[in-house]
């Protein structure tokens, strides 16, 4: 399992900042209405609030009951409307906030389709189902919840700051004397908390990565009776994410009280300065502390949600970044004079090729091999000798590290990858099948095919009969990977599926391990008539299969140290022999 270990430090939350912003940037005209609509709401609220401190003056003060009446109307209907903007507010930024994270994990699955094979190799796919899911749904949530607030807060900070100004500069300045107070203790808090939240985000996707694995793989989990070491593994990782995750919440949570003790020590401060300066004689009334007070509430609300609401700001930029991260790796590309091949013929070649994985082991050694249109080569060797690796390289799966690897005369560099892997049809070990139809699972070999085509590629694979014998026969709809079905007939459809792409080249990466020696022998009679015409390259291990191959290559340790047909390996008495014998001799009487 490869545990994503996170950096506990944003690296550049600037760059995330304005990358996110260049996708909300793009729903400006619901940006322009939320903008109004929070003008709209602030006014109200300024005129409100100025209309409370003249109830105290003009109506209370005075006994006018009349007018009392008529000035709370006023404010109701004020109310109502400051209530049906916020309305439209939060209905426009949920919208924009929906859209945002589409486009967001609409880029971030279209750049994972371009990554190489390299990077799945090193990375968890539950953590990268996590990028996708849970760090989007985390942007998703901040965009509709904080967004609004921060637009609104914005402008209700100016506004209330010019309406206090204009009613009493000497409480007004007294009132701001708490701020700086309030900003430095958020910030000290968010210092602490902020590695923490990057720690969270880390956490829940090695989580994530850990039951992905677990759950595929728990037939193996129960075969070997680990279910115990099992659940103490699960048990330290959710340890681990619920201890960060409570020491993030609980440290930023702390900012709410301190702010609102701040506030109110204000609130009293204004509240006896105002006294003072009405007993003195100036020209402040009552009316006007209270309202004051009341503009001071209204400024100091803003602020705080903005202070609060940064710890859900760093959750969700410790997400984007981790989404970013996916989206700045360096994706497949072709070459700039990479060009478009339609009918390769299947004449492969492999001149003095070299490569390692990380730079340090070569797992293949002055690789020389030629196969003609056609012909089938056999490659056979112990486990890690780097069969499979050929076969990465012929669909340019990674790059090699010295050497050429060319079709029909042609680099492979120069072909497009698209192009190139429309010409080979691959058939592995583990085959995957997909949550839908046998029918669609085998159209993903050719897109275009028709069902009697299908049908066809059935019948040579010698699947069409257990098929026919399904509940819904062709319309059977799969169960995940195929669990509905053996291990047989889950290789035969993948078969079925390379028969029907028609491709020039072929490669059986193990395709028979899994089936029985009666299906074997079926399937043997299908393949001879599947490769006629075609270049096939055959990796097994069950030596029986690969008897009538044109060239047989033995592979050891990265290097080809014998060639040639299964008679002549016999006959050489050397490591094809040996291994030939090992299986059949002593088993089957050979």
């Amino acid at each position: 399992m490869h545990m994503v270990k996170s950096n506990e430090k944003l690296n550049n939350p600037k760059e995330t900042i304005n990358r996110l912003l260049k996708y909300i940037g793009s729903k400006k005209a619901s940006l322009i209405l939320i903008f109004v609509f929070c003008v709209i709401t602030t006014l109200v609220s300024i005129f409100g609030t100025k209309l409370n401190g003249d109830i105290v003056d003009n109506y209370i003060a005075t006994g006018n009951m009349s007018g009392l009446y008529k000035i709370c109307i006023i404010l109701i209907a004020m109310y109502l409307a400051a209530t049906a903007s916020t309305f439209v507010q939060n209905r426009l930024m949920v919208g924009i906030a929906q859209k945002t994270s589409s486009d967001i994990r609409k880029d971030l699955y279209e750049k994972m389709q371009h990554l190489p094979l390299k990077y799945y190799d090193t990375h968890s796919s539950g953590d990268l189902m996590s990028r996708l899911t849970n760090d989007i749904d985390n942007i998703n949530m901040t965009l509709s919840q904080s967004i609004t607030q921060l637009i609104s807060g914005v402008i209700n900070i100016i506004g209330m700051l010019i309406a206090m100004l204009m009613l009493s500069p000497q409480l007004t300045i007294i009132g701001l004397l708490t701020i700086p107070i309030t900003i430095m203790g958020t910030r000290t808090i968010m210092k602490y908390t902020q590695p923490l939240f990057i720690k969270k985000q880390g956490d829940l996707g090695n989580l994530n990565g850990y039951i992905e694995e677990m759950v595929s793989g728990q037939k193996a989990v129960l075969l070997f009776g680990q279910e115990e070491n099992v659940k103490k593994e699960f048990d330290n990782i959710n340890k681990s994410i619920t201890k960060s995750a409570i020491l993030a919440d609980a440290i930023s949570g702390c900012m709410g009280p301190i702010n609102n003790f701040i506030n109110n020590l204000t609130y009293l401060v204004l509240a006896v300065c105002g006294g003072v300066f009405i007993l003195k004689g100036m020209d402040i009334s009552v009316g006007i502390v209270f309202t004051i007070i009341l503009y001071m509430r209204n400024f100091n609300q803003p602020i705080n949600q903005i202070l609060n609401i940064s710890n859900t700001l760093q959750g969700a930029l410790a997400g984007a970044e981790r989404v970013f991260e996916v989206m700045d790796e360096n994706p497949e590309m072709d070459k700039d004079n990479s060009v478009v091949v339609d009918n390769l013929q299947g004449e492969v070649k492999l001149e003095k090729v070299e490569f390692s994985y990380n730079n340090d082991k070569k797992i293949l050694n002055n690789i020389n091999l030629t196969a003609h249109k056609g012909q089938t080569i056999a490659i056979v060797g112990p486990t890690g000798s780097g069969k499979t690796t050929i076969i990465n390289l012929l669909n340019k799966f990674y790059t090699i590290d010295s050497g050429r690897i060319s079709i029909d005369g042609k680099n492979i560099d120069d072909i497009t990858m698209e192009s190139l892997r429309k010409s080979v049809s691959v058939v592995l070990q583990d085959t995957y099948l997909f949550s839908v139809s046998v029918r669609e699972n085998l159209r993903y070999g050719n897109l275009n095919a028709t069902d009697e085509e299908i049908e066809k590629a059935a019948k040579l694979a010698n699947a069409h009969h257990f098929i026919m014998q399904l509940e819904d026969g062709y319309d059977t709809v799969l169960s995940d990977n195929g669990g509905n079905l053996s291990q047989g007939q889950r290789q035969l459809l993948s078969i079925a599926r390379a028969i029907l792409s028609n491709s020039s080249i072929l490669i059986l990466d193990e395709a028979t391990s899994s089936i029985d020696t009666r299906t074997e022998v079926a399937i043997q009679e299908a393949m001879v008539n599947l490769m006629k015409g075609k270049t096939t390259f055959i990796i097994a291990h069950r030596l029986s299969t690969i008897r009538n191959a044109d060239k047989i290559l033995a592979l050891k340790d990265g290097e080809i140290i014998e060639r040639g047909t299964h008679d002549e390996l016999l006959q050489s008495d050397g490591f094809y022999a040996n291994l030939y014998n090992s299986q059949f001799r002593s088993g089957l009487g050979i």
